[in-house]
C-alpha cells in the first residue's frame, strides 16, 4: 500500500512506497484498436477496474471501465469487436501541474470515478490515481461513492462437498480454510464491506460444526441459522426465510467468491425489474490441441491450432426479488436452474450481470482451491 504521494515530485510523477520509487503500471494503457475480449483480459491483469485508452504517442484518448464493457455485452456487442464506441472518449483527467490530493479526492467522490489519468502539457498520460491510492484499500472495495447495500444474504452451507473429499469427510465445506480463514467467513467479510448486516446460513451436513464456529465469531454482522431436515437443493431452502421482511435477497453458494460491485449489481437488478439477476463470469477455455474440421468422407477442411473459446458461466450468486418465493415449493428439494426456467416460462424477467474472469473464484474443485490458496498465502 502507498505510504504517501510524491507531491513535491509531481513533474516526473512517481509514487513513493517505503522510500522507493515505483513506476506506472503499463498494463493499464491500451490502444483503441484492441478487441473487447482483449480489453477484458487486460482488466484481469491490472489491479484497477479501468483501462486508459491512448493513441500511438500515449496521448489520452479515453477511458474504459468494466462497467462500459458490461453494458456493451448486455447490449449484444460481439467480444471480437474493437472497443471503439465502447470506451468513454471524454474522460475526466488532471494535469500534472494542477495536482492537489484533496481536490482529487473530491473529484473522484463527486464524479464516482475509479481512476483519474494524469497528463502532461502535451496530453501524454504519465500516470494515474486510483481509489486505492487516494482512499486506501478498504475504501476501494466499496461501490462507487462508498455506496452500500442493506439486504440479507443467504449462503447455502448445507452441502456435503463431495468434490473436496477427503477434506469434507472431516470438515464441512464452508469451514475449509482459505489461508488462515474459512471460506464461509471470507464470503461474509466480502459482503460486509458493502454494508450487509444479516446472513442466513442453510445448514445440514456437519451443521453443528458450522454452528459452533459461527458462535465463536465476533463480527459487526448478524448470523442466522436455518436448519434443513433434509437437503432442499440450491433453491428449496430459500423458502425458509419467507417470514422475514425483505424486498430483495442475495443467494450465494458457499464454495465461491465473487468480487463484484454489489451496489451496482443491485441497481441493475432493480432498474430492470428483474425477478432474478444471475451474476455470471466471462471465462476463457483454450483447447491444448489442434482441432480438425472435416466434412463427410473425412476430407479435412482445416486445422485450428489450440483454439480459444469464450463462455459466460453461472457463478452461483443471485439476487432474488421476494416474489420468487411463491415459485418455490415448501420442504421440497428444488434447484436454482428449475426456479429460473419456471420464471422464464412465466414471462418474468431474469437478468445477467457479468463480472471478469479474475473476479470469480470457485474453490469447490481441488485444482481451483489450491490455486487460490497459493495466491492467498502469497499476499
Amino acid at each position: 500500500m502507498l505510504s504517501y504521494f510524491a507531491e513535491a515530485n509531481i513533474g516526473t510523477y512517481v509514487h513513493v512506497h517505503d522510500g522507493e520509487e515505483r513506476s506506472m503500471d503499463k498494463d493499464i494503457l491500451v490502444s483503441p484498436n484492441i478487441t473487447i475480449k482483449e480489453a477484458l483480459k487486460k482488466l484481469d491483469k491490472t489491479a484497477e477496474k479501468v483501462l486508459i485508452v491512448v493513441n500511438k504517442d500515449n496521448v489520452l484518448s479515453g477511458a474504459l471501465t468494466d462497467g462500459d464493457i458490461r453494458r456493451s455485452l448486455l447490449n449484444g456487442f460481439d467480444l471480437e469487436k474493437t472497443i471503439e464506441g465502447v470506451y468513454n472518449p471524454r474522460p475526466i483527467f488532471i494535469r500534472e501541474l494542477d495536482f492537489e490530493i484533496e481536490s482529487v479526492r473530491r473529484l473522484m467522490t463527486e464524479k464516482a470515478i475509479d481512476v483519474v489519468p494524469v497528463v502532461n502539457c502535451n496530453g501524454v498520460v504519465i500516470d494515474y490515481l486510483s481509489w486505492s491510492h487516494v482512499f486506501g484499500e478498504i475504501s476501494s472495495k466499496r461501490g462507487k461513492n462508498g455506496s452500500i447495500i442493506d439486504i440479507p444474504v443467504i449462503i447455502m452451507a448445507g452441502g456435503k462437498g463431495t468434490r473436496l473429499e477427503p477434506f469434507t469427510k472431516v470438515l464441512p465445506k464452508p469451514l475449509i480454510p482459505l489461508g488462515d480463514v474459512p471460506i464461509l467467513e471470507r464470503i461474509m467479510d466480502e459482503f460486509s464491506f458493502f454494508g450487509v448486516k444479516d446472513f442466513y446460513l442453510t445448514l445440514n451436513y456437519k451443521g453443528e460444526m458450522i454452528e459452533a464456529y459461527t458462535n465463536s465469531l465476533s463480527k459487526n454482522y448478524n448470523i442466522h441459522l436455518l436448519w434443513e431436515e433434509e437437503s432442499l437443493g440450491t433453491a428449496g431452502s430459500i423458502k425458509m426465510i419467507s417470514d422475514h421482511q425483505f424486498e430483495n435477497v442475495i443467494v450465494s453458494n458457499c464454495d465461491i467468491l465473487v468480487k463484484a460491485d454489489y451496489p451496482d449489481a443491485l441497481a441493475h437488478h432493480r432498474e430492470n425489474n428483474s425477478h432474478i439477476t444471475v451474476l455470471s463470469s466471462i471465462q476463457y477455455y483454450k483447447i491444448p490441441y489442434g482441432v480438425i474440421d472435416y466434412v463427410n468422407g473425412g476430407k479435412v477442411t482445416g486445422i485450428r491450432e489450440k483454439p480459444e473459446y469464450t463462455f459466460v458461466i453461472n457463478t452461483g450468486v443471485y439476487i432474488l426479488k421476494r416474489e420468487c418465493l411463491k415459485y418455490i415449493p415448501d420442504k421440497t428439494k428444488f434447484d436454482m436452474p428449475t426456479l429460473i426456467n419456471d420464471l422464464i416460462a412465466d414471462n418474468k424477467v431474469v437478468c445477467n450481470y457479468p463480472v471478469n474472469e479474475s473476479d470469480y473464484v470457485d474453490i469447490g474443485q481441488w485444482c481451483e482451491y489450491w490455486k487460490e490458496m497459493e495466491k492467498t498465502m502469497m499476499k
